[in-house]
C-alpha cells in the first residue's frame, strides 16, 4: 500500500499540484493521465521518493518492496544484461555479491563460515536459485533471446535496452511497480505479454502511459491530474474519458436541474459497468463502477485539438497499384517484391516485425527513395499528403509557426492562419514562436495543420502518434476515423490501429500477408503471434 496525505508540489510560487490524498491498494492497477506537462512523470518520482513533495508526505510500509522503470538507457552499460535485471531486487543482487567475494577469499575464517550460511539461507528465501531462469522467463517474454543475458548492455540496441530496463523493474515479485511509459519502443508483442504480466500480478501497479489500448486493458482505477489537483476515479481510461465528455456537456446545460444530471450520470454508470471486457480483471472492475455515484464522476479543464481531413475532390476507383517493390538498405533486404492494390475506401495498416520496412514503403510511395525493384501507380485522380516518421528537415530554419505554416496556404492572411493553428492549440504569442525550437509534440502538430491545408484524398502517416499527449492521439483517431478518403499508415498503438484500419498489410521476409479485417481479427489469425 502507498498512502499520499496532503502532498503538494510548487514550482517558482506556483502549484504544479495540491492537497493530494489517495490511497494505492494491492491487486489494483492506477493509470496515471494528464496534459503534457501536467505533472505525470513528476508524482512518480514523489512516489518512489526521488523528489520531495512542498508539503505532505508519502507513507509506504517499511517491509513492502518497490520497484521502478528506470529511464536512463546507459546505466548499467559496464554490466552484463543478467546481472542488470537481477539488480532489480536489490538485495538479492547485494546478497550474490557478497556471496562471491566471500568465497573467494583466501583466510576463510569461523566468522565467514557464519556469514556464509546467513547469506545462504536468506538467498534461499529470495528465490535465489531461481534468479536466473526467472530473469530467462522475463526477457524471453519481451520478446529477446535468452543468450542475451550473457551480454554487455553496452553493446544493445535502444529497444533491447528497454526491454532489459523493463524485465528489471519486474524481476522479483516486488509488492509495488511504478512504470513511466512502458510501452515506449515496445512491439505489439512485447506489450500484449506485459499486459498479461500486469493482470496477473497481485501487488500495486502505478503507469504513466499514453497507449489507450494499455490503459483499458490493465487499469482498474485512473488517476487524473487536472486542475492542479490530482484526483482517482473507478474505472479504465475509456470510462474516464467517456464520463468527463458527459461531464462536460452537462455542465454547460444551465437549464437542466441537479436531480436529471444525476439520473442520465447514473445511467450513463449502469450501461458502462454491464459493458463485458476481454480484460481478466472485468468482472471486478463492473462491481467497483457499479458502486460509483454519479457525483464522483470526473470533469476535465483539458483542452482537445482540432484534427480534421477534407478532400478538394473525390478519387475516382484507381487509388495506388505496388508492383513487385524490393529496397535494400544497409545490406538488409527490407521489402521483398511487396505487391498490392488499393482500393477506394481502403485504410490499410502496415505491420512489420521490422521498423525500418513501412517507413521505407512510405518513403517510395511519396517519392523521396526509389525501389531497387518493382513500380507503383498512383490513380490519376488520387492526391496525397505524407506524414514522416522523421519531420525534422520541415523545422530547420528559424520561421516563427505563422510563417511556416503560411508557406502552405492559399489564404496568407493573418487571421485565417491564426485561426487555424488556434484549432490547434497555439494561441496569442505562441504563433510567433520559432519552430526550430518547438517540442516533439508541438512539431507533430505543425505537421498535421500541414497536411489539413493540402485537401488531399490520400493519406499516409508513418507513426503518426510518437510524441503526441493523450488528447492530441484522440484527436488524430477520430480524424482519421471521420476521413472519407483512403488512408496508408502504420503505428504502434493497438487502439488506434484497430479503430481506423479495415485492412492490414503485413511486410515480411517473403513479401506481404494482406488481410481484409480490423486489427483485433489479425492479431487472433496469428495464433497468438503479435508483430508489429
Amino acid at each position: 500500500m502507498i498512502t499520499v496525505s496532503d502532498v503538494s508540489l510548487s514550482f517558482d510560487g506556483s502549484n504544479l499540484f495540491s492537497n493530494v490524498n489517495l490511497k494505492f491498494l494491492p491487486g489494483n492497477c492506477y493509470g496515471i493521465i494528464g496534459a503534457n506537462g501536467a505533472g505525470k512523470s513528476t508524482f512518480l518520482r514523489i512516489l518512489c521518493g526521488d523528489l520531495e513533495p512542498s508539503t505532505g508526505e508519502v507513507t509506504i510500509p517499511p517491509e513492502v518492496r518497490l520497484s521502478v522503470l528506470k529511464q536512463d538507457h546507459y546505466a548499467f552499460d559496464s554490466y552484463p544484461v543478467l546481472d542488470t535485471v537481477i539488480m532489480g531486487n536489490a538485495r538479492l543482487y547485494q546478497i550474490m555479491r557478497q556471496k562471491e567475494d566471500l568465497y573467494a577469499k583466501e583466510d576463510f575464517s569461523e566468522e565467514d563460515g557464519i556469514l556464509a550460511g546467513e547469506l545462504e539461507a536468506e538467498f534461499a528465501e529470495l528465490n535465489g536459485w531461481e534468479a536466473e531462469s526467472d530473469a530467462s522467463k522475463l526477457i524471453q517474454g519481451l520478446g529477446l533471446d535468452e543468450s542475451i543475458l550473457y551480454s554487455q548492455m553496452s553493446s544493445l540496441s535502444g529497444n533491447e535496452k528497454v526491454k532489459v530496463l523493463l524485465a528489471q523493474a519486474l524481476f522479483g515479485n516486488p509488492d509495488i511497480i511504478l512504470l513511466d511509459e512502458p510501452t515506449n519502443q515496445l512491439d505489439l508483442a512485447a506489450i500484449s505479454w506485459l499486459e498479461d504480466f500486469i493482470l496477473d500480478y497481485p501487488g500495486t501497479v502505478i503507469v504513466v502511459s499514453h497507449d489507450r489500448h494499455f490503459l483499458n486493458t490493465v487499469c482498474t482505477h485512473t488517476v487524473d491530474i487536472d486542475y492542479t489537483k490530482i484526483k482517482m476515479y473507478v474505472g479504465n481510461y475509456d470510462f474516464w474519458y467517456q464520463s468527463s465528455q458527459l461531464m462536460q456537456r452537462l455542465q454547460k446545460l444551465q437549464n437542466k436541474k441537479t436531480e436529471e444530471k444525476i439520473k442520465e450520470l447514473q445511467r450513463f454508470v449502469e450501461r458502462f459497468s454491464a459493458n463485458k471486457s476481454k480484460s481478466k480483471q472485468a468482472t471486478s472492475r463492473r462491481k467497483l463502477l457499479e458502486k460509483l455515484s454519479a457525483e464522483e464522476m470526473p470533469a476535465s479543464s483539458r483542452r482537445y485539438p482540432y484534427i480534421g481531413f477534407t478532400m478538394d475532390r473525390e478519387a475516382g476507383k484507381d487509388i495506388l497499384t505496388v508492383d513487385g517493390i524490393s529496397k535494400t538498405i544497409d545490406g538488409e533486404k527490407v521489402l521483398n517484391n511487396v505487391s498490392f492494390i488499393v482500393k477506394k475506401g481502403d485504410k490499410i495498416a502496415f505491420v512489420s516485425e521490422n521498423a525500418l520496412a513501412a517507413t521505407t514503403l512510405f518513403q517510395i510511395l511519396a517519392g523521396e527513395m526509389e525501389p531497387d525493384e518493382g513500380s507503383y501507380k498512383w490513380g490519376v485522380s488520387t492526391s496525397q499528403s505524407y506524414f514522416p516518421n522523421d519531420n525534422s528537415a520541415y523545422f530547420e530554419n528559424g520561421l516563427s509557426i505563422i510563417d511556416w505554416l503560411k508557406q502552405y496556404s492559399s489564404d496568407e492572411t493573418e487571421t485565417y492562419l491564426r485561426g487555424f493553428l488556434g484549432r490547434m492549440l497555439f494561441s496569442g504569442d505562441d504563433v510567433y514562436k520559432p519552430v526550430n525550437v518547438l517540442s516533439g509534440g508541438e512539431k507533430v502538430r505543425c505537421m498535421f495543420s500541414r497536411m489539413m491545408l493540402f485537401g488531399s484524398n490520400v493519406l499516409m502517416l508513418d507513426r503518426p502518434t510518437d510524441h503526441l499527449d493523450l488528447e492530441s492521439i484522440t484527436a488524430v483517431n477520430n480524424g482519421l476515423c471521420e476521413f472519407k478518403g483512403n488512408v496508408l499508415f502504420s503505428s504502434h498503438d493497438h487502439e488506434f490501429i484497430q479503430t481506423i484500419a479495415n485492412r492490414i498489410i503485413e511486410l515480411n521476409a517473403d513479401g506481404i500477408v494482406d488481410r481484409f479485417s480490423d486489427y483485433d481479427d489479425y492479431v487472433a489469425s496469428k495464433n497468438g503471434h503479435v508483430i508489429v
